[in-house]
C-alpha cells in the first residue's frame, strides 16, 4: 500500500508539473502571437475625405466629438484621458489630439483621418489596439470630415500619448483571438454608408445605431464586451422580446431619460456606458434610436 501510495503521489505532481509545463508553453505562445499581432501591418483601402474648416462643419463635429465617445477617452479638450485603470495593471489612455506635446495627430494628411478613425488602423499601418473604429466605421463622409475639422480646430495643448497596459492573461487573449482589435473586427470593402436626412425615422436611427456595434454587437443582441475586462458585466440585449431590456424603456422619453442620468427607471446604475457623452446626444437622435430599436427582431441575449 506504501508503494502504491508513493506511485500515486508522483502520478500526481508529475500530472502537475506537466500541467504547469502546458500553461507555460501556452502563455510563452499567446505572448509571441501578441507581439506578432501588435507589430502586423493591415493593408485597408483608403479614400481620403477632403479636410474642411467651414463653421458649420466644426458645430457638427463638436456634436460628434461630445456625443460619439471621444471625450470620454480624449477629454473635454481633446489632450488625452485616462479612462481605464482596474489597479490590477490595466490601464487605458486615449492620446492628445491636439497640435501639441505628445499629439499623435500633428502629422496626420487627410488619409491619415479615414485609416485611424474609419478603420482603426495608424498611418504606420498597425492595427490600433483600443480605439473602437467598429462604432465609426459606418460614419458618412460628412460627419467624418466634420469630426476631423473640430478636431483641427482645438488649441495646441501639451497632453499624454496613449496608454495602452495590459496584464499578462488580456495579452495572451490577444495573442490568441479571443480579444480583438477593431480592425479585426471591420469589414475594410464596405463603402461609406450614404447620407440620410436627420429626424425621427428608423432609416436615421440606424445610422445612430452604429455607435453601439463595438459593445452590442452587430445584431444588437448583446453579450460579452469585446475586449472589455474580465469583470465587466455582458451588454444588454438591445434586441425586443424575452432578455431584452427594450421592456424597461417602452417610450422614446425613458429610454432618453436613462441616457441623460445614467440611472435605470428603478433608479439603478447603468454600468460601463460612457454617460460622458451618450447624455450629450440630441433629442432627435435618442428618438430616433428609440424607434430602430423598438423595430429590430427578436434574438437571444448574446
Amino acid at each position: 500500500m506504501a508503494a502504491a501510495g508513493r506511485s500515486w503521489v508522483r502520478f500526481v505532481l508529475g500530472g502537475l508539473v506537466g500541467l504547469a509545463v502546458f500553461a507555460a508553453l501556452l502563455v510563452g505562445v499567446g505572448l509571441y502571437l501578441s507581439k506578432q499581432k501588435m507589430q502586423r501591418t493591415v493593408e485597408v483601402p483608403v479614400q481620403p475625405v477632403a479636410l474642411r474648416d467651414d463653421a458649420a462643419s466644426i458645430e457638427r463635429g463638436k456634436y460628434l466629438f461630445n456625443s460619439r465617445g471621444c471625450v470620454d477617452c480624449h477629454g473635454k479638450q481633446g489632450t488625452g484621458a485616462l479612462f481605464l485603470d482596474d489597479g490590477k495593471g490595466l490601464r487605458i489612455g486615449g492620446p492628445n489630439l491636439t497640435t501639441g506635446a505628445n499629439s499623435v495627430v500633428a502629422a496626420y494628411q487627410p488619409v491619415d483621418w479615414v485609416r485611424s478613425i474609419r478603420h482603426g488602423v495608424s498611418p504606420t499601418g498597425r492595427a490600433l489596439l483600443i480605439m473602437p473604429s467598429e462604432d465609426y466605421n459606418r460614419f458618412t463622409d460628412d460627419d467624418l470630415a466634420s469630426l476631423v475639422a473640430y478636431i483641427r480646430s482645438l488649441p495646441a495643448a501639451s497632453g499624454q500619448g496613449a496608454i495602452v497596459e495590459l496584464p499578462l492573461p488580456l495579452r495572451v487573449l490577444y495573442g490568441f483571438g479571443v480579444i480583438p482589435d477593431a480592425a479585426a473586427r471591420i469589414d475594410h470593402r464596405v463603402p461609406p454608408q450614404q447620407p440620410v436626412p436627420e429626424g425621427v425615422t428608423v432609416a436615421h436611427g440606424e445610422y445612430v445605431a452604429n455607435m453601439c456595434l463595438g459593445c452590442h454587437g452587430v445584431g444588437f443582441a448583446g453579450g460579452r464586451v469585446p475586449g472589455g475586462p474580465p469583470d465587466w458585466p455582458p451588454a444588454a440585449n438591445l434586441t425586443p422580446g424575452e432578455g431584452s431590456v427594450m421592456g424597461r424603456y417602452p417610450t422614446a422619453e425613458s429610454m432618453i431619460a436613462m441616457f441623460r442620468s445614467g440611472k435605470r427607471p428603478d433608479g439603478s446604475e447603468v454600468q460601463v456606458m460612457p454617460f460622458g457623452s451618450l447624455g450629450a446626444m440630441s433629442e432627435t437622435d435618442l428618438r430616433a434610436l428609440h424607434l430602430y430599436l423598438k423595430g429590430l427582431p427578436a434574438k437571444p441575449h448574446g
